[in-house]
C-alpha cells in the first residue's frame, strides 16, 4: 500500500497537503483568524439567532485553515454549489438530486421526513418537539449550504435525551429506525443528548428509499460516555446527505460509528468539537462501496481545547466499476489547544478493476505545545503475501480473499461493543463479498 500523504512544517506550525492556499511562501497565515467571528473580525461576521439564542457565523477564507470556514444557519449566506469548491470537488452534484439546488429555481425540500421507530431502555427519553425547542442548536452550527438548507426547512425534531448517570450497556441499546418515504427531497434533524455521567449507546438506523438532508447533534455533557451509531443501509437509489455535530464535555467521551452501505450517493460529514479539558473522541467508519455507488466522508475534529484527545480509523472496500469512496479527514489543533493528542487514519482496499479511492487526511497545527499528533492514508489491492501465505496452507484463492477482507473490516466493526450489530455488520460485509466479481 502507499501513503499518501505529505506535510510542511516552517515557523513552528505544521500544514498538511490541502492547507497550503491562503498562507506566503514562508508559511505564514496572510491574516489573523479568530475562531469565534471569522477573520474579518466582529464587524463582518454574521450572527444569526435560534431558538432565543444567538449563534455565530463568520466569513471564510476559500480553501484555507478550517478555523476560517463559513459556518451559518442561513442557506443565503452560502454561494451557490458549482463543485469547484474544495469541500465539493469529489462530489458528483448532477446525482444530488436537488439537495444541492434549494432555493433555486422553486427547488425544495417539501418532502415529508423518514419515519421514526423507537426502541429504547427505561431512563432514555426519546422525543418528537417543534424547532423552537431551545435544546437544538446546541452542538453545532451548519458548515456547509445543504446542511443549512436542512436546518431552515425541518419542521420537527426527534431528541434522544439519556438521563443524567444513567447506565447503559451493549444489551441495553437505544435504536432508532428511520425508513424513507419516497423520492421528494426532505429535511430531517435529531439531537441525542447524554447528560452528566449518563453511560449509553444510540443507534440511529437509516433504511428504505429517501433524498434526505438531515443535521444530527450529538450533545455529550461533563462525564459522560456515549456511543453513537449511525447506519446507513438505504435503498439503492436513496440520495442522503447527513451533517453531524458533535460536542464534548469536560472528561467525556464519545465513541461515533458511521457505517455507510447502500444508497446511490451518500454524503456524511461528521465535525466534533470540544467544549471541556480530558475529553475523548474516538470516531471509527466502515464503508463497502459497489458498481456505481458514491460513498463520502469528510471529518472535521476541531481540537480548541487543552488536553483533548482524538483517534479517527476509517476503513472501506471497493468493488464494481465506477465505485467511488472518498474519505477527507481534517484535524485543526489550535494555538490554546495545548496538550493535545490526536492521530488519524484511512485505509482503502480496491477489490476489483473499475473502482477509485480518494483520500486526503489534513492537520493543521497552531501549537508545538502537544501531546502528538500524526495521520495516515493508504490505498491499495490484495496483498499478494498475504494470499500466497493462505494458499499454500491449502486456502482456495476465492475464499483466501474473503478471510484478507473480512480481517480488513473487523478492525472497525470490533470497536463497536455490541454483539447484535457487530453480528448484523459482519452479516452484511458477508453479503457484498459474496456479490465480488470473480
Amino acid at each position: 500500500m502507499t501513503e499518501l500523504t505529505e506535510e510542511k512544517t516552517t515557523g513552528g506550525k505544521t500544514w498538511s497537503q490541502g492547507f497550503i492556499k491562503g498562507m506566503n511562501e514562508e508559511g505564514e497565515q496572510l491574516s489573523e483568524i479568530n475562531p469565534e467571528t471569522g477573520p474579518l473580525g466582529g464587524s463582518a461576521a454574521k450572527a444569526h439567532s435560534h431558538g432565543g439564542d444567538s449563534h455565530g457565523g463568520g466569513v471564510g477564507v476559500p480553501d484555507s485553515s478550517r478555523a476560517g470556514r463559513l459556518t451559518s444557519y442561513k442557506m443565503a449566506d452560502f454561494p451557490l454549489i458549482t463543485g469547484r469548491e474544495e469541500e465539493w470537488r469529489f462530489t458528483p452534484l448532477k446525482r444530488m438530486r436537488g439537495l444541492d439546488r434549494v432555493g433555486v429555481k422553486g427547488q425544495e425540500l417539501s418532502g415529508p421526513a423518514p419515519v421514526v421507530e423507537v426502541s429504547k431502555p427505561d431512563g432514555v427519553t426519546v422525543e418528537t418537539v417543534g424547532r423552537d425547542d431551545s435544546r437544538i442548536g446546541k452542538a453545532g452550527i451548519p458548515e456547509d449550504r445543504v446542511a443549512a438548507a436542512a436546518w431552515e426547512n425541518f419542521t420537527e425534531a426527534t431528541v434522544v435525551t439519556l438521563s443524567a448517570e444513567f447506565v447503559g450497556n451493549a444489551e441495553n441499546v437505544t435504536t432508532l429506525t428511520l425508513t424513507g418515504q419516497g423520492d421528494v427531497p426532505a429535511a430531517a434533524h435529531i439531537v441525542v443528548h447524554a447528560k452528566k455521567f449518563a453511560t449509553g449507546v444510540v443507534v440511529l438506523d437509516h433504511r428504505g428509499s429517501a433524498v434526505l438532508s438531515e443535521n444530527i447533534e450529538i450533545l455529550v455533557e461533563d462525564g459522560a460516555n456515549l456511543t453513537v451509531v449511525s447506519i446507513q443501509d438505504w435503498n439503492d437509489d436513496t440520495v442522503h446527505a447527513s451533517a453531524q455535530h458533535i460536542l464534548v464535555g469536560r472528561d467525556a467521551k464519545v465513541k461515533h460509528v458511521v457505517v455507510n452501505l447502500g444508497g446511490n450517493l451518500l454524503r456524511t460529514t461528521p465535525a466534533a468539537r470540544y467544549s471541556g479539558t480530558g475529553a475523548e473522541v474516538e470516531m471509527y467508519g466502515l464503508y463497502f462501496a459497489d458498481a456505481g455507488q458514491h460513498l463520502e466522508q469528510r471529518l472535521f475534529v476541531d481540537h480548541s481545547t487543552k488536553n483533548c484527545k482524538s483517534r479517527v480509523t476509517y476503513k472501506g472496500a471497493l468493488q464494481g466499476d465506477g465505485a467511488h469512496a472518498v474519505w477527507i479527514g481534517d484535524v485543526l489543533i489550535r494555538k490554546q489547544a495545548e496538550g493535545t493528542d490526536t492521530y488519524e487514519m484511512n485505509r482503502n482496499l480496491i477489490l476489483t478493476q473499475g473502482a477509485r479511492a480518494d483520500s486526503v487526511p489534513n492537520l493543521e497545527i497552531e501549537t508545538g505545545m502537544i501531546e502528538g499528533a500524526g495521520h495516515a492514508s493508504a490505498t491499495g489491492r490484495f496483498d499478494d503475501e498475504q494470499l500466497f501465505y493462505l494458499q499454500a496452507r491449502g486456502i482456495a484463492e476465492d475464499v483466501a480473499r474473503r478471510l484478507v477482507v473480512r480481517g480488513f473490516l473487523n478492525e472497525v466493526i470490533q470497536h463497536i461493543k455490541v454483539p447484535a450489530l457487530e453480528e448484523r455488520l459482519r452479516d452484511a460485509v458477508e453479503r457484498e463479498l459474496a456479490a465480488t466479481p470473480q
